[in-house]
């Protein structure tokens, strides 16, 4: 039985981040495997979806900073204030626009980015307030949320790729993944983007690794007509996508070491740095949503020094994020997105360090349609609220799915059965796009 051979199925076309036509064999891994999902007559579909496919090359960059960045030492300085304490302020590539001096490098390309001052969250706790920035709703016991990164997947994501829609590097906490959406929407964690992930190299030969899978898929069947069909399926979708993956040509992308070392010199030596180089390869690729964690920024004591040694490993990674995606024509479909859950207090505290802050901070973005050189938004004297065009939380995704061209009205429904929009409420800021 194990030596059976199990037909292949047709290779079907789709088209790359770069809009060339691309071979993907995943339907003759699924097929060797047995691991054919149930309800996917999309697959005969997809020749027809062609097109579709091509309009989808949008990709979005996620900078999740963890932990909540100060605001006065990034993109909005206040100094002489006693706000502001002794961070100083430096001059940018675009007039008249200032930020914190421990970011020079990004200083040089402030033509490229759109700063919203103005945020504003109702949420100051680390798990609630990273759940509402990145998913829109505050955290239920009942329904599991999906984060942009999921929404990004479910509507950008080519149902042919081999490589996963959605990828994750660094520490990440306090978000769902891809929640009611399913685990096929999670993200693919990647812990150290210095070296490939763990356990996707073949030990047998791609043939016995075949059957082997078949052979899996034979005994869950079992346990699926007793009463396990949910957490069958759910298997079933984890392992064909793993296994399209691990055989996929593309895994290369993975590899940082295949770029020039003056190229990874250009990003630093930085586990950050390195996450953002892969960040680039990974969409160059064409995997949709990417999101690269930088922590921590929970600056509760000495968060001048603290906030100036983050500040160093975010600067020359980010500007040349910018730099390398607009020198490959890249730019324009990839949407850049610098946040955390929340900025830090005005006030300074007794150990040199600054508390939560929803109520005025800040976010950036770059690429992906946006009009740099702008800053939108501003706060009363010392940050202390906001003063002009205050943005919401869910004011700020449906502005990122506008510029992904993700439909942020959609319904999906929850496991509960209630039907859920993308984004609830909310207004495109669209001076962020000119």
């Amino acid at each position: 039985m194990l030596e059976q051979q199990v037909p292949q199925r047709q290779v079907d076309v789709s088209f790359d981040r770069r809009g060339r036509l691309q071979r993907r064999d995943f339907l003759r891994t699924a097929g060797a495997a047995g691991l054919a999902l149930p309800g996917i007559g999309w697959m005969n579909q997809l020749s027809g979806q062609a097109q579709e496919l091509r309009k989808r090359n949008q990709a979005c960059i996620l900078l999740w900073m963890q932990g909540g960045p100060s605001q006065f030492e990034t993109f909005s300085p206040q100094p002489g204030t006693s706000s502001g304490g002794d961070t100083k302020a430096i001059a940018t590539s675009q007039p008249g626009i200032q930020i914190a001096e421990h970011l020079p490098r990004t200083a040089e390309l402030m033509e490229h980015l759109c700063l919203i001052r103005s945020m504003q969250s109702r949420e100051g706790s680390h798990p609630r307030a990273t759940h509402l920035m990145q998913t829109g709703f505050l955290p239920t016991a009942s329904v599991k949320y999906p984060t942009l990164g999921a929404h990004a997947a479910q509507q950008l994501g080519d149902p042919t790729a081999e490589l996963p829609d959605f990828v994750s590097i660094g520490r990440r906490r306090g978000s769902s993944g891809g929640g009611f959406l399913g685990v096929e929407y999670d993200p693919f964690a990647i812990s150290n983007p210095e070296k490939t992930p763990d356990n996707t190299q073949l030990t047998t030969s791609q043939s016995r690794y075949r059957r082997r899978l078949g052979l899996l898929d034979e005994l869950q069947s079992g346990y699926e007509t007793s009463g396990g069909e949910q957490e069958v399926a759910n298997q079933r979708k984890l392992y064909n996508k793993s296994s399209r993956m691990i055989l996929s040509k593309d895994m290369v992308a993975f590899d940082i070491q295949q770029e020039s070392s003056q190229m990874r010199e250009a990003y630093g030596d930085s586990t950050f740095g390195k996450g953002c180089l892969l960040a680039r390869r990974l969409v160059e690729t064409g995997v949709s949503f990417v999101q690269v964690s930088l922590g921590n920024w929970d600056t509760h004591q000495d968060n001048f020094n603290r906030s100036k040694a983050l500040c160093e490993q975010l600067d020359q990674p980010f500007a040349q994020l910018i730099r390398d995606l607009e020198q490959r024509g890249m730019l324009d479909k990839t949407l850049i997105l610098w946040m955390g859950e929340f900025g830090r207090t005005p006030a300074i505290n007794s150990q040199g360090g600054r508390g939560h802050f929803p109520k005025a901070f800040n976010v950036a973005l770059a690429g992906g349609g946006v009009q740099g050189g702008q800053v939108i938004g501003k706060t009363t004297a010392g940050g202390k609220d906001v003063a002009d065009r205050r943005v919401k939380v869910n004011d700020l995704l449906r502005t990122v799915c506008h510029g992904l061209k993700i439909d942020a009205d959609q319904e999906n429904m929850s496991a509960a059965g209630r039907p859920i929009r993308v984004v609830d409420e909310g207004e495109v800021v669209q001076e962020v796009f000119g």
